[in-house]
């Protein structure tokens, strides 16, 4: 350890015992200042700190025993060693000096080497301790950084949880009923890995959600990845990671999706698209949690993730035909979830019609119009071949084009005629408002957590 430049302070109210112990440790490369009395040296170390005091016991004033018991009661200096200067030797002086919290003492006269090496062995452990206070203020400073993170955490955790759990979804059907009650079970589970299916629109990424911010993996993250949309050269690196110069274009390591899923949920959306070479591969991480980057067989790493898949393929027709493997069907299929399209719930297009008026009025800074019976009626009586995502669009076209005044039939731009009973406008049979009773769980406010 270089000891060189070390700030000492010599306090001594002799100028021939001063002059002599700076001259030495000038010599020896050490920075020295010096102080005639204790109420000087109190008054130095304010402004400029030693590393190290070197105190005279008898002095003018403020005896060497009063001044460091003063230095000691300040935080900003009590870290400070300090060596007594004494004639006397005998065994009442050196035990008030450490009771005042002196560290060590030299004796009149000085031994030069002896003065050296005190001071040299004080320095570095004045040095070492404070290098462990350091470290130990850092690990403090940093675990009070990972405890706010983790309490960030978990109110970002309890907001996405309010945002996408059960309580925000609507209906009164008993379809809806059963896929709620299928939730809050799978909830419990944070193993097992389901497979949700249905049409597009019916909302497969939010039983997902619901499933995972749910869970006990809800303050891990939840990354949701359309297969369909992952060309069939980079799906290994997507999903596994790769290392810098794996391959042309690799200019760094990745992070592919199970290590940034790690501790949460994967969500493998349209996973009926997915080639056949990549479900093999997905089945042995998915069986063993163990990924290999792309271009390092010496990174494997352990990752737990819950595993959840969405489809609107026949997925039995797929295996029949060869395009999707049995065993990664198996191994998806846990728990296997059928989201019944739009037109099986009919009771709940009413409900979900009227949150997302009032929702995208809101958002277009518009009072809510109100939606007429037969309007309501209309809608009740379509397929509904886009399912809610489709009610969804209905409804806000609507809303721009009734301009502010009552929402009817008309408003609406349905691709394909209604069918059920029919619907004509001069026969239609409203429903009474009691029939039309809205019950849900709870308000939502994001149209993204309809079922």
């Amino acid at each position: 350890m270089n000891l060189r430049g070390a700030t000492i302070l010599v306090v001594d109210d002799s100028d021939a015992n001063r002059a002599m112990l700076c001259q030495s440790l000038d010599s020896q490369g050490y920075s020295v200042a010096a102080a005639p009395s204790g109420e000087i040296a109190l008054r130095l170390v304010q402004s400029d700190p030693p590393e190290l005091i070197l105190l005279d016991v008898i002095m003018l004033g403020i005896n060497g025993f009063e001044t460091c018991r003063r230095l000691k009661a300040n935080p900003a200096t009590a870290h400070i060693p300090i060596i007594f200067i004494t004639g006397k030797d005998e065994t009442v002086s050196v035990v008030e000096g450490f009771r005042s919290g002196g560290v060590d003492y030299i004796a009149k006269p000085f031994q030069e080497e002896e003065v050296f090496i005190r001071i040299e062995t004080h320095l570095k452990n004045h040095r070492l301790t404070r290098a462990l206070q350091e470290e130990v203020d850092q690990r403090k400073r940093a675990e009070a950084a990972l405890e706010r993170a983790d309490q960030q955490l978990s109110i970002l955790s309890e907001q996405e949880a309010r945002r996408w759990g059960v309580s925000g979804f609507i209906g009164q059907s008993a379809a809806f009923s059963e896929i709620l009650n299928t939730i809050r079970k799978l909830q419990q589970f944070s193993n097992t890995n389901v497979l949700i299916l249905g049409e597009s629109g019916v909302g497969k990424e939010l039983i997902a959600r619901a499933i995972h911010y749910g869970g006990a993996k809800s303050k891990g993250p939840f990354i949701a990845v359309n297969c369909s949309a992952i060309p069939k050269e980079l799906g290994e690196s997507a999903f596994f990671g790769h290392v810098k110069g794996a391959f042309s274009g690799a200019t760094s390591d990745h992070a592919g999706y199970f290590a940034q899923a790690d501790g949460g949920t994967l969500f493998l959306d349209e996973v009926g698209d997915m080639p056949l070479d990549l479900q093999a591969k997905l089945l042995r991480v998915i069986e063993d949690g163990v990924i290999e980057p792309v271009g390092s067989a010496t990174r494997k790493k352990k990752v737990e993730v819950q595993t959840l898949a969405g489809t609107n393929a026949e997925l039995q027709s797929n295996i029949q035909a060869g395009e999707f493997r049995k065993d990664f069907y198996f191994r998806l299929a846990g728990f296997t979830i059928d989201v019944p399209p739009l037109r099986k719930r009919r009771e709940d297009i009413p409900l979900i019609a009227k949150h997302f008026l009032k929702r995208l009025s809101d958002e277009m800074g518009m009072p809510e119009p109100a939606i007429s019976p037969l309007a309501l009626a209309k809608l009740e009586s379509y397929e509904f071949p886009g399912n809610i995502r489709e009610l969804k669009n209905l409804i806000e076209r609507a809303l721009i084009e009734c301009g502010g005044a009552a929402i009817v039939p008309e408003h609406f731009r349905l691709s394909a005629a209604p069918t059920g009973a029919a619907f004509k406008e001069d026969q239609i049979v409203v429903k009474s408002d009691q029939s039309r009773k809205r019950s849900r769980f709870a308000e939502g406010s994001d149209e993204d957590r309809i079922l």
